[in-house]
């Protein structure tokens, strides 16, 4: 950790106690500010309690009363907490400063800070790209939108290490000085206008990741999007990436081509899908500005085969693949794991009815030869597979699914577990309902 007194003896108020308040709470104290921490819910962690007591940071359960405003320097706030709640907008007009803990690692890391962000694929791209500097003997620390806070991961890396920090929508709203040295955006599609209130703000609060960036930097872009940036001021470097034309890395004849160089045919690469290559691509072109050796890259896309419930492949059984796609929760992620094959497709699916249609699958599903459904859109996958003229069957979950699809799957067909549904009809989150499956799998092999 660097020596950063910026906020020494500021009154910094956190915002939520999930991990990114606790490890704000750990960095702010020991950066000597007089921290308050304010959460909705009872504080109920005592030995924490006791630990903040000594330290003198004030606990303030239960609600954000305005007054606590009177002495605020700075605002920490949690990333899912949104800025229309009162406390934040009367905070707005007093002109206080609201960032998220990731501009506290920026003013901490001595590594240098790779950060990554989009609407699909960050989380793939940031392992990938942690298993390609492990491999070349480097010493990536995976932190920020994935579990692990950016603020203990600046406060524990060196100078030797590297931070790869996936970042949110959320937690870049969020950023005033925040600086990485390399910045990687895999795409942006519509989403969470919820929190952001429409597309507009949901772009900007992505392209926000660069706006500290200096000519010694990179940003690493989707050249299908580039128009994004056409009407902006850019001090950094831009590197593109394409899968349907030449850029700094591209697919072409059968290849992954980075900075004019053949790295490996595409067809070596474990992971499937045309989604994916894009991944590996705008990870290559990190991995390349690293320096990471190409035998390190190749070695790592003969092995990596994707992150858990994101097009995961399982394995195969009586020479039938399975892969675990639970993750996809809407129509748009079902239809680049479809995209991904040119097998004979059975395809499990189902799960919450939010009253979408899936008739804009069916131009994707020309491989697919059985649906198997459950969960409350069954009958929306019944009338979809009558439409593609299709057998069609249903089942009660994931786990009886697997068993189902096992029966009619012949050798060198794909067994593909993409719900295009939410998982909350069933299961607590995507993860527990992608586990079932596996379970499910599992008992088959």
């Amino acid at each position: 950790m660097k020596p950063f007194s910026g906020y020494e003896n500021k009154n910094v108020i956190v915002l939520g106690y999930g991990r990114s308040g606790k490890s704000a709470v750990n960095a702010l104290v020991s950066l000597g500010a007089n921290v308050t921490l304010t959460t909705n819910e009872v504080f109920s962690d005592e030995e924490a309690e006791q630990k903040y007591n000594a330290w003198g940071v004030e606990i303030v359960d239960g609600h954000h009363p305005a007054n606590l405003l009177n002495r605020a320097d700075l605002i920490v706030k949690n990333p899912g907490i949104p800025y229309s709640i009162p406390f934040l907008k009367e905070a707005e007009e007093r002109k206080i400063p609201i960032v998220t803990e990731v501009e506290i690692a920026h003013h901490l890391s001595e590594a240098p800070i790779y950060a990554l962000t989009g609407t699909n694929g960050k989380t793939t791209c940031t392992h990938l790209l942690g298993e390609m500097l492990e491999h070349n003997g480097s010493s990536p620390v995976l932190c920020g939108n994935i579990g692990y806070p950016a603020t203990a991961a600046a406060m524990e890396a060196t100078a030797d290490d590297t931070l790869l920090m996936e970042l949110s929508s959320f937690q870049l709203m969020g950023i005033k000085e925040f600086r990485p040295n390399i910045a990687v955006i895999t795409n942006i599609y519509e989403a969470h206008l919820d929190y952001h209130g429409s597309v507009e703000e949901y772009v900007h609060a992505k392209l926000e990741i660069f706006k500290n960036m200096t000519a010694d930097d990179l940003l690493i872009f989707n050249k299908k999007q580039a128009s994004m940036l056409e009407a902006l001021d850019i001090k950094c470097r831009i590197q593109y990436f394409d899968t349907d034309s030449k850029a700094d890395a591209y697919a072409a004849d059968g290849n992954l081509i980075v900075h004019g160089e053949v790295i490996m045919p595409v067809k070596d690469v474990v992971l499937k899908g045309e989604h994916n290559i894009e991944n590996i691509l705008a990870t290559l072109l990190v991995a390349s500005a690293h320096g990471v050796s190409l035998d390190a890259m190749k070695q790592t896309l003969t092995a990596f085969s994707g992150i858990s419930h994101r097009l995961e492949r399982l394995g195969a059984i009586d020479e039938v693949i399975y892969y675990n796609d639970s993750k996809a929760t809407n129509n748009l992620a079902t239809s680049f794991a479809l995209k991904s094959f040119d097998t004979p497709v059975i395809w499990l699916a189902g799960g919450l009815d939010r009253g979408q249609s899936l008739d804009e699958l069916m131009q994707y599903a020309g491989h697919v030869k059985r649906i198997v459904s459950f969960g409350e859109t069954a009958p929306k996958f019944k009338a979809l597979a009558e439409k593609l003229n299709i057998p069609y069957d249903v089942t009660d979950n994931p786990y009886t699914g697997i068993e189902l699809t096992h029966r009619h799957a012949v050798p060198g067909d794909t067994v593909l577990f993409s719900p295009a549904c939410a998982s909350w009809d069933q299961y607590k989150d995507y993860e527990r309902r992608g586990d079932h499956f596996k379970e499910g799998f599992a008992k088959l092999s």
